[in-house]
């Protein structure tokens, strides 16, 4: 690895976990986009709303590509930038 500051920072955990302002983000409460998304998970899983289970799956996958995007522009680490942008190139992949 060369002695370039821009290199050494993308290879540290650190630079992958750290916010801004330089705390350490592991974890954090799930947005509402989220929380739709495990909720039509949970009711698909469950056969609560058997018959709408299209429309759950729909609804599902909608709320996870507002969250996914939510994560690529405004994610508080690189991390979850990255994550956001996978979870947003495996949705738009399942339509095709």
């Amino acid at each position: 690895m060369s002695g370039r500051p821009a290199e050494r920072r993308a290879f540290s955990l650190g630079w992958w976990l750290r916010d801004s302002s330089g705390r350490l983000v592991v974890a954090q409460w799930p947005n509402p986009a989220l929380w739709v998304w495990i909720a039509a998970l949970l009711l698909t899983w469950t056969g609560a709303l058997a018959p709408h289970n299209v429309a759950l799956a729909g609804v599902g996958r909608g709320a996870l590509i507002v969250w996914a995007l939510d994560e690529l522009v405004r994610g508080v680490t690189p991390l979850r930038r990255l994550l956001g942008a996978v979870v947003l190139t495996l949705q738009l992949a399942g339509f095709a």
